[in-house]
């Protein structure tokens, strides 16, 4: 066992008992959800582009997209885009190898142009919106430290997370997923532009929603009311297969019907009109921003799935963290993981592995350290199984 993974046992009320929680879920359609999208999306495939034409991915981080967005003019039954949605496309590659130049350009701005007719349906990218690609030559020290042969963080910063979920976050979580997924089969005026944020009070759960309607899908007021009230009873019904909690919910709550005032949008995105985006301000790797949890400030999206501690510790702190709640459920509440590193270190040896383990006090705590602390090294030991189902899609990061 290292002597860098330290479990704990701790006495502190679970968020569940505690009389306030904060929860907010950005979703897909959301600028900063978009900036994530497209920074993931596109250092995967500089990942397969570099595996393809030299057998391993090479040093590259994509997590600084910028979106600015654009002018709009919605109107019911159908508005019209009066300026694009500027997108900068940033970060550092390897541009090239032995003097031969990469392909690395036009691969970020076709994957960043195929990531957005793929998640915003409604978008006219060839019209709506003016790309930019300034990825830059990586520094020759990173990409020395980057040497996948040693196998070394690329970085000094931390990860993490925590388990099992609240009913609080849990319902702002499923309540997106159903709003951009099955519901869309029977709303198609709601747009991708979704956000959820639920502030609970003992045991009130108060959840605003701001979802964006598309205006050449609903032809005037009466309809955009309509569909309004449907969204209503399909989130309460949906949100209550996951709490028994009292809900208030709310729904565009910047509309004034008096004087004309509807969330109404040309795409269903906000970016259209005015709202702009940055990789990193938005959900963490869980999928939630969670103020009353700890979290890291670290963009996991589009940095290098190979040795990046943003991106590979926060996962890994989420997977341990939820391993050791299913096996030690019965006797801890909660499971809190923080994962430290050290540039030029060997990523599965941390500097501090830190595990508190949120108990009654009638439990065997030292049981419960040590499976703690092997499941800890177990996920550190195969941390490099991330890349591939980084790769394969089989995580996501926001």
């Amino acid at each position: 066992m290292s002597k860098n993974i330290a479990a704990e046992v701790i006495y502190e009320t679970p968020i569940e008992d505690q009389n306030i929680e904060i929860v907010e879920r950005k979703g897909i359609g959301h600028p900063d959800s978009i900036a994530d999208g497209i920074a993931e999306e596109i250092s995967k495939a500089l990942s397969k582009m570099y595996l393809d034409k030299h057998d391993r991915i090479l040093h590259h981080n994509t997590d600084e997209v910028q979106i600015v967005g654009g002018q709009a003019k919605p109107e019911f039954g159908g508005g019209e885009i009066l300026e694009p949605v500027y997108i900068l496309l940033a970060g550092r590659a390897t541009t090239d190898v032995n003097g031969k130049r990469l392909p690395y350009k036009s691969t970020a701005l076709t994957t960043a142009e195929e990531y957005l007719k793929e998640n915003c349906p409604h978008l006219n990218v060839d019209q709506g919106v003016m790309m930019d690609c300034r990825i830059g030559k990586g520094s020759v020290d990173l990409q020395d430290v980057y040497d996948t042969s040693r196998q070394n963080a690329n970085d000094t910063s931390f990860g993490v997370s925590y388990a099992p979920l609240s009913e609080t976050e849990k319902v702002s979580l499923e309540i997106e997923r159903m709003i951009n997924g099955p519901l869309k089969k029977d709303l198609h005026e709601i747009g991708q532009d979704i956000k959820v944020m639920s502030a609970r009070r003992e045991d009130r759960i108060n959840i605003t929603i701001a979802a964006a309607l598309i205006d050449s899908l609903t032809p005037d007021a009466d309809h955009y009311m309509s569909v309004i009230e449907e969204l209503r009873e399909r989130v309460l019904d949906h949100a209550h297969e996951f709490t028994d909690r009292e809900i208030n919910l709310m729904i565009n709550t910047a509309d004034n019907y008096e004087n004309d005032i509807y969330y109404l949008t040309v795409t269903g995105l906000s970016m259209e009109n005015g709202d702009d985006g940055s990789v990193g301000r938005g959900n963490r790797v869980n999928g939630l921003i969670t103020p009353f949890r700890p979290m890291s400030l670290e963009a996991a999206a589009g940095k290098n799935p190979v040795t990046h501690i943003g991106k590979l510790y926060n996962i890994a702190a989420k997977e341990i963290a939820e391993e050791i709640y299913q096996e030690e459920k019965d006797g801890v509440h909660e499971v809190l993981v923080r994962l430290v590193s050290q540039i030029g270190q060997p990523i599965t040896e941390p500097q501090v592995a830190s595990i508190q383990l949120v108990v009654g006090e009638d439990e065997d705590h030292n049981v419960r350290k040590d499976n703690a602390e092997a499941i800890a090294e177990d996920h550190l030991e195969n941390i490099f199984d991330l890349k591939d189902r980084i790769l394969n899609d089989e995580i996501t990061v926001f």
